[in-house]
């Protein structure tokens, strides 16, 4: 794991640290987000604590797990994905450098951030820390609460402005790596739903698809905007099973012997029900296998092929 071990030896102690806060991206959902931030001065304590925070993190990561849409990682593991392959690099390129233009001079400007991103530099290597900021970053919060604080045995208030800086963080990006330890905050960051929003649709377009199907209605309806069906159709699309014509054959003289109760017309088409949806699904994700061991048959997350 060459990038883990990269990682891990970047000296953060020596690193030149500097925190920056951003907005939700603006820009269409088919169209790379635009993102812009601001860089925040702090002290030496922040910057240690901000360092501190890193190191942990960085600790957790044992091993890391090819990014899939399916994929999830563990407490010592974490999703690794290309940076190129997602709207990293145009995150990054809004931190490149603090101007005092970017600069925040008034705490207004960082309320209701929605993420911040810990920039840490060291010799020619860069390393981001990005993590979502909580409810305590939000305008509303701020004037719904007080905050107060005791000291020499009694409470007094604090009108200062407060902000959370978490003790977590939800993904690395190093060198042209992505280290992800929060897969749902890391897709909405950097977009990931929007994407697999637009693959479903360029699915639904392919006459292959559409084909194997009586009626694909029930199967979008079905679908709708819910990130986790979203994302299965994006994994059905790269896995594209359904151009295999051995599979679909397969498929439709075997699907009764692994439990599934969804039918075939005349031609051998899919009658999608609102009722069969999901099983379809786990057929065309091929996520439905028996093992050789129990005999059992099982409905599994992801399915990665092992050489025999």
């Amino acid at each position: 794991m060459p990038i883990l071990d990269d990682l891990k030896s970047f000296d953060v102690d020596a690193a030149t640290t500097s925190l920056w806060v951003f907005k939700s991206p603006r820009g269409p959902s088919n169209a790379p987000p635009i993102y812009s931030g601001h860089w925040v001065e702090t002290t030496e304590g922040v910057d240690t604590a901000l360092k501190e925070t890193v190191k942990d993190q960085r600790a957790r990561i044992e091993e890391t797990i090819e990014y899939g849409l399916l994929a999830q990682n563990n407490e010592a593991s974490a999703l690794l994905i290309t940076k190129e392959e997602t709207n990293g690099g145009p995150l990054v390129d809004a931190a490149a450098a603090e101007s005092e233009n970017r600069r925040v001079l008034r705490a207004e400007r960082l309320q209701n951030t929605a993420f911040y991103l810990i920039k840490m530099v060291h010799n020619n290597d860069v390393l981001f820390a990005i993590r979502r900021t909580d409810s305590g970053w939000k305008t509303k919060r701020a004037m719904s609460a007080r905050s107060i604080f005791f000291a020499d045995n009694m409470l007094d208030l604090d009108d200062r402005p407060h902000f959370d800086l978490e003790k977590t963080i939800d993904f690395f990006i190093f060198a042209e790596a992505i280290l992800i330890l929060n897969k749902g905050h890391f897709e909405s960051i950097l977009r990931y739903k929007e994407a697999n929003l637009g693959d479903f649709r360029k699915l639904q377009a392919e006459p292959e698809f559409a084909n194997i199907f009586v009626d694909l209605n029930p199967l979008v309806q079905h679908v709708g905007v819910n990130k986790i069906q979203l994302r299965r159709m994006s994994a059905v699309r790269q896995k594209a099973y359904y151009r295999n014509a051995e599979f679909m054959n397969r498929l439709r003289q075997r699907h009764g012997e692994y439990g599934f109760t969804f039918q075939f017309d005349a031609d051998g088409k899919i009658v999608v029900t609102p009722e069969t949806s999901s099983q379809i699904i786990t057929a065309l994700l091929d996520h439905r296998l028996r093992s050789g061991f129990s005999d059992q048959t099982y409905d599994v997350q992801d399915a990665t092929p092992v050489t025999v």
